[in-house]
């Protein structure tokens, strides 16, 4: 498998206004947010947040960059470079086994419930619903990226090799282009992201195989803050996630908003393929779990369970404490983070 290595306020002072965490000059403080990805409807809500001015009310000044993957998220954080950002928790947890003692990134907000990791199959090259299905084929993907990283874990539950098929190492942006062509069999993909395949291919014409109907319940990308700022600054992070999560629950309740705030960034986007992105990401942001503890929480048995699982597979020497992966403390009250009422 292919690494790369990667470069607790009081509730009190939490609650105070994000102004005050300037030293009350009344100037905007600047962030910078960087994206997993390309901007799209996965992420519209923060789009949302800028446009409505719900960053600008909490004080903040924040602007919002494309990424390149959900794993270099972490890096550009920590780095210094950005100051928050969406990354994959899976690979927090290797790159603070990589770099132990006090934790240069953090998990703030879970943002996807649980991963939308799916591995989407040709059925004219004989991939069904069934993961065994696709021992000797040839599958698709980016050299480092989230969901083929995690395909050993699937292997473990499905009791398969982690190598019974071909990986075929492609550009994200080449994808599409390989399984339509047929130049594989499968691809791995985000679940939401493979709309433009959908575009492309009838939907009786693939499977679409999920990590989480295979037993593997992993959180996915969630918000990221560099620890500088969470030890400097937590108000400030507190105020970011206050205006993210307003625009999340607004999301849920009318997506429509959210993808025109999108669109003024990205025009050339198509408002009714964006809108079925989104309705595939909240079923993943809003996972079950959410029902019972709101979004952007966790369930710390979960994620211990996902530590030990990413050690296991990843062959980390270290095993990070989840509380030095995930940090709790900033997260908006309990009822703004619940799900609109379907």
């Amino acid at each position: 498998m292919q690494r790369r290595s990667f470069l607790a306020a009081s509730a009190a002072a939490l609650a105070a206004p994000a102004v005050l965490a300037q030293g009350g000059n009344g100037k905007l403080t600047p962030l910078k947010f960087t994206l997993d990805f390309r901007i799209n409807g996965q992420t519209s809500p923060f789009f949302l947040a800028l446009a409505k001015g719900y960053y600008r009310d909490e004080g903040l000044d924040v602007s919002i960059d494309t990424g390149a993957g959900s794993v270099a998220s972490i890096t550009r954080i920590a780095s210094g470079v950005y100051q928050l950002g969406l990354g994959d928790i899976s690979s927090l947890v290797e790159f603070n086994a990589q770099n132990p003692g006090t934790p240069m990134v953090q998990a703030v907000y879970q943002y996807y419930n649980r991963a939308p990791f799916v591995i989407i199959g040709r059925k004219d090259r004989g991939v069904t619903a069934d993961f065994k299905s696709l021992a000797g084929k040839k599958v698709a993907a980016a050299a480092v990226e989230s969901t083929r990283r995690a395909w050993p874990m699937v292997a473990r539950k499905q009791g398969m090799r982690a190598d019974a098929f071909q990986w075929q190492t492609t550009d994200f942006s080449a994808r599409d282009n390989v399984m339509v062509r047929g130049d594989v069999d499968a691809a791995t993909y985000f679940h939401d992201s493979a709309v433009s395949l959908f575009a492309r291919m009838k939907p009786e014409e693939l499977s679409v195989l999920k990590y989480a109907d295979a037993g593997v319940n992993l959180y996915g990308n969630a918000i990221l803050a560099g620890s500088n700022l969470i030890a400097q600054n937590p108000k400030v992070v507190a105020a970011f996630l206050r205006a993210s999560n307003r625009a999340i629950v607004e999301t849920f309740a009318n997506p429509a908003p959210s993808i025109a705030a999108m669109r003024q960034r990205e025009p050339i986007l198509d408002e009714k393929i964006e809108l079925e992105r989104w309705g595939i990401t909240a079923q993943y942001v809003g996972a079950a779990d959410t029902r019972g503890h709101g979004l952007g929480d966790i369930k710390k048995l979960t994620l211990e369970q996902q530590v030990d699982e990413v050690a296991d597979v990843f062959g980390l020497k270290i095993k990070p404490a989840s509380d030095a992966i995930f940090n709790t403390s900033m997260l908006p009250s309990r009822s703004e983070r619940s799900l609109p009422k379907a």
